[in-house]
């Protein structure tokens, strides 16, 4: 399959336009329309109808559209792939309101002239993150495999930093008015987890959670996103949540949600970022020299049972630079 062919049908698709997509692609209308037909012959379908504004995907067009973004996407990759230092340094993320993209933007706004790709990969078993990290599609990664010895051989992960919890409830919720709060206090209470991952990393972190302080975690019903779960926590007189320290979330003022810090212990999320083993990007040092900036986790605090090991690799990191 011709890729520039490819190529030139998710653009024309993105445009609506033919002669939009021959601009940018830097080719003629007449030679996009003549990829597009080899294109079709190949795959016995017509993937376009045209319209007296320009052009429209067909069903068949429709279907193909993701896919060739895929094709398009892999062949970049590949191309950057044989220069070195040629693309930005590419970082996943669990979520953009996530603590580990506020502290990649935060290192960001002090290094703006840092080249940086911050990703979602929209899986939720770490080791499917972590075979991206080994194919080189990923630099690293802020995902842990809970058990090391499950990692390829050639990958490597690291303790990046910890985001202590704190309780969201309601204004109406017993705990509102409290300016802190201890798991002992939790008990009892129900706390709304919704899309929990069976065999997740965090579905492992709650389990710890609940057996050690027994608290009753509750991860019923589909996930709706953040901000249905923000309109029922503001609705709701019992329920409460668990978000990290560093999340941001943003919801309307009439909702007067309480963010309230856990102590004695403080229960902390131990987030790690996974990276080759060998010659991983160089941008990466001082994103990781970065880590060790910042705020210290309150003592005393609750981590789950793989928090030393991955301290015990970063600290290995630190020392073999020194």
């Amino acid at each position: 399959m011709d890729t520039e062919a490819v190529r030139s049908f998710v653009r024309a698709a993105e445009f609506g336009q033919l002669q939009h997509a021959a601009d940018e692609l830097g080719v003629t209308q007449q030679g996009i329309s003549k990829r597009v037909a080899a294109l079709e012959r190949e795959l016995a379908v017509r993937l376009f109808t045209r319209t007296a504004r320009g052009v429209e995907l067909t069903l068949d067009g429709q279907a193909f559209l993701p896919h060739a973004r895929s094709i398009v996407a892999a062949v970049d990759r590949a191309v950057t792939a044989v220069r070195p230092g040629s693309r930005a340094l590419r970082i996943d993320v669990l979520g953009l309101r996530s603590a580990q993209a506020v502290v990649l933007h935060d290192y960001w706004r002090s290094h703006p002239e840092t080249e940086l790709d911050v990703v979602t990969l929209r899986v939720d078993d770490p080791h499917v993150v972590a075979a991206a990290v080994r194919a080189g599609e990923l630099d690293a990664s802020f995902r842990t495999v809970t058990d090391p010895a499950t990692l390829p051989p050639d990958v490597r992960m690291i303790h990046a930093f910890d985001s202590p919890l704190e309780l969201l409830v309601g204004p109406r919720h017993p705990l509102a008015a409290a300016r802190t709060v201890t798991p002992r206090q939790l008990r009892e209470r129900r706390i709304w987890v919704p899309g929990i991952v069976p065999r997740s990393e965090w579905a492992e972190f709650y389990d710890q959670l609940a057996a050690a302080f027994d608290l009753r975690i509750d991860a019923a019903g589909p996930n709706f996103g953040t901000e249905v779960l923000l309109d029922a926590l503001a609705d709701s007189a019992d329920v409460a949540t668990l978000v990290g320290s560093r999340d941001r979330y943003l919801w309307p003022a009439s909702h007067d949600l309480r963010r309230i810090p856990i102590v004695d212990p403080a229960l902390v999320y131990p987030l790690s970022l996974m990276l080759p083993e060998t010659d991983p990007h160089p941008g990466l040092r001082a994103i990781i020299e970065h880590f060790a900036s910042l705020t210290p986790i309150p003592e005393p605090a609750w981590l789950p049972s793989w928090a030393a090991a991955a301290r015990r690799s970063a600290d290995e990191i630190a020392d073999s630079r020194r």
